[in-house]
């Protein structure tokens, strides 16, 4: 009891466990509430989780974009290093002599055979003080300037471009009963008189920096305005004997037995042909493949 007189009231298990064995029954146990964990608490607005999210992205983005600045701000100084240390310069190419020595395009009107040989001179000067050129093997291809019938190919060996040096590169284009278009080739190849022809050197080439090496790339050297005339046909023998009995005086063995220079002109059997001087300054192309696409 308290002070004032008033009873003390019970705890709820206790005042039941009282009741229970005053009523004559079991006492009661009493029994602890299961727990059980509840989730994150939700935000009211629910923006909570995005917000992060695009906060995190944010932060990736701004970061990624500052490396590839960084990047992109140190090649720019090796770069200008580079090019103010050694100067470089691409190598010239120029075509000095192009000469055809056989030409032969078949009557056929459905699949003409092409068969030729073409001689080509080009020079390559390396206008570098330090830097030395490391070339592979050139693969030479000619065709005609409008229609691109093609005339045939070669390959030239590679070569190490020293400094300051001037090489001279020879390649023979030739083909062989080489299927062309009907149509392109009786325009473009002319068995007299001049035709317009480009030519191609592709190859890959490096950069030599004493004891430094680039990788290599691929280059194109393309050469056009190029005006070639097909070789003279031989003349027969038949006209040799004609003009021969034409020149030669009645009665004069002295005469007959010495050949007149006409005469002699005539009685070659191959007219050889002739050089054409060019002196055409070469396109140099970087050739950069990705995949499946050359650019």
């Amino acid at each position: 009891m308290s002070s004032n007189g008033k009873p003390n009231p019970q705890p709820p298990a206790a005042a039941a466990a009282t009741n229970g064995a005053g009523a004559g029954g079991p006492p009661k146990m009493y029994q602890r509430p299961i727990y059980r964990p509840q989730g994150p608490a939700k935000s009211r607005r629910g923006g909570g989780g995005r917000s992060s999210c695009r906060f995190s992205c944010c932060c990736c983005f701004f970061w990624a974009v500052l490396v590839i600045l960084l990047l992109a701000l140190v090649a720019a100084v090796a770069g200008g290093a580079f090019y103010l240390l050694y100067r470089p310069h691409r190598p010239a190419f120029t075509l000095s002599v192009a000469r055809v020595n056989k030409l032969s395009l078949s009557s056929s009107a459905t699949a003409p055979a092409l068969t030729d040989s073409i001689d080509f001179t080009l020079t390559a000067k390396n206008p570098n003080k330090k830097l030395v050129y490391l070339y592979d093997d050139f693969t030479v291809t000619a065709a005609t300037a409008a229609n691109a019938v093609p005339l045939g190919e070669a390959t030239v060996p590679g070569f190490s471009h020293e400094a300051n040096n001037i090489t001279v590169i020879k390649a023979t284009v030739s083909a062989s009963a080489l299927g062309v278009d009907p149509t392109a080739a009786s325009s473009d190849i002319k068995k007299s008189g001049s035709f317009a022809i480009t030519l191609d050197l592709e190859t890959k080439a490096g950069v030599k920096v004493g004891g430094l090496r680039t990788k290599k790339i691929g280059i194109q050297v393309h050469c056009d305005g190029i005006k070639v005339a097909a070789p003279a046909p031989a003349p027969t023998k038949k006209g040799v004997k004609k003009l021969t009995a034409a020149k030669a005086p009645a009665k004069s063995p002295a005469v007959v037995e010495a050949p007149s220079p006409s005469t002699a002109v005539d009685d070659a059997t191959t007219t050889p042909p002739a050089a054409t001087t060019v002196a055409r300054v070469c396109q140099v192309r970087i050739r950069v493949k990705i995949w499946k696409w050359t650019f």
